[in-house]
């Protein structure tokens, strides 16, 4: 009987969730249909010149979507038309998931944002860090849990191939350990960067996140998010591990061939596996589609509940999407573009979104308040809580050279004929 009324339960939730989706005159939303379209046309600029094999972009107002639209192909070597409802490797866009995770652990009272990371992963008792005279030496800080959901813990990526620390995340492999519990152990042997709280720096801090969520839970990462996040927004195309069944969905990756000036497709992924993947990255993992993000960026959107299920509180939604960064920190960027991610004053970093603290300082149109983040194969989303607007853009090229999101903001933007 329970399983039955779960599966009831399960049904409806994924009824609701669609159904509360649907295509509308922008107009209706105070935007103009013809305009949109001047977002369809640079999509289809990109493909023409061969700087992408194929784009899909989304743009939702007020619950109601009012552009939506698949360009090119699936790849490079693929001619095959690309669909609405391919599957793209959404990188760090699931940071922001990790990060709700989290927050609906910290609703049910599991952990306090000032608790020391190391009270759920003892693995990281004993930091050590490495100073700027190159001596290695013990922590004096311990990193807490709003500095590990905000990327100031002195844990690092691996990016840089000339520092020291970063040298030794590319060669512990970390991508290729088992799990998340064999990440912990492994990134407890390798030296922060800086003391915990000093500086803003990406990294894998939302992996460890998602370790905390799965010790917390008590179950699988993968797992709460499938039963606690993914099913209840009826996000089925959502996951770590690509079924066999939509694998003809998944699109390949590609590269910029830069002295060659063409686009490459990729054979293979180089880092994160999507078959048989028994460390699930909460900071770079997932698989997605457009339509799925939307209902997770939806969810957000209504402060918290999306389909008839409440999945954060709107104070807890407003909170993440606080800048939690000292004014007088500075950050450099990761995701669709290291250059143009972050541009200094005007943008600050919340609880898992980056955040628009002031749109005329941040360099592109856009309104106070936005949050938002992309992957590093060039996709990307923001949700504006001022004109109640929700973007995203999918395409899969790794280190996108191309400004694509400054150039559908600006397109998105000027389509509003209607202010909030």
């Amino acid at each position: 009987m329970r399983t039955l009324l779960a599966s009831v339960l399960l049904v409806f939730c994924v009824s609701a969730a669609t159904a509360d989706l649907a295509e509308r005159d922008p107009a209706s939303v105070g935007m103009s249909a013809e305009r949109l379209d001047r977002i369809t046309a640079l999509a289809q600029r990109y493909v023409d010149q061969d700087k992408l094999a194929g784009v899909v972009t989304l743009i939702a107002r007020d619950g109601a979507i009012v552009h939506f639209e698949a360009v090119g192909q699936r790849g490079a070597e693929d001619e095959r038309p690309m669909t609405k409802d391919a599957l793209f490797r959404i990188f760090s866009m699931t940071k922001p998931v990790t990060a709700v995770a989290a927050m609906m652990l910290y609703e049910e009272g599991l952990f306090q944002l000032t608790d020391p990371v190391d009270k759920f992963v003892p693995e990281f008792a004993e930091m050590t860090v490495l100073g700027e005279d190159g001596v290695v030496r013990p922590a004096e800080k311990r990193m807490n849990m709003q500095q590990l959901l905000s990327h100031t813990t002195g844990l690092s990526y691996g990016f840089n191939p000339d520092d020291t620390v970063d040298k030794l995340y590319n060669d512990a492999e970390l991508w290729k350990l088992e799990d998340l519990d064999d990440l912990a152990e492994k990134l407890s042997e390798i030296p922060l960067k800086f003391e915990p709280g000093a500086k803003w720096h990406y990294s894998v801090a939302v992996d460890i996140t998602g370790l905390v969520v799965q010790r917390l839970s008590g179950l699988r990462f993968d797992l709460f998010l499938k039963e606690r996040l993914f099913d209840p927004l009826g996000m089925e195309d959502t996951f770590f591990n690509v079924p066999p069944e939509k694998m003809d969905r998944f699109l390949p990756n590609h590269t910029w061939d830069e002295e060659n000036e063409q686009l490459e497709q990729l054979e293979s992924d180089e880092f994160i596996q999507y078959e048989d993947v028994t460390l699930f990255s909460g900071g770079g993992g997932l698989v997605s589609t457009a339509m799925d993000y939307l209902r997770f960026c939806e969810m957000l959107r209504r402060g918290g509940e999306f389909g008839g299920v409440r999945i954060l509180s709107p104070k807890t939604v407003e909170y993440m999407a606080t800048d939690h960064l000292p004014g007088a920190l500075s950050a450099s960027a990761a995701g669709e573009s290291r250059s143009t991610m972050f541009r200094g004053r005007g943008f600050g970093f919340g609880l898992g979104f980056g955040v628009v603290t002031d749109a005329v300082k941040d360099g592109v149109i856009g309104s106070a308040g936005e949050y938002n983040w992309g992957g590093a194969a060039g996709t990307e989303f923001w949700i504006d809580p001022v004109e109640e607007v929700i973007a995203i853009g999918m395409i899969q090229l790794m280190s996108s050279p191309w400004p694509l999101r400054s150039e559908m903001k600006v397109l998105t933007y000027q389509a509003l004929t209607e202010l909030k």
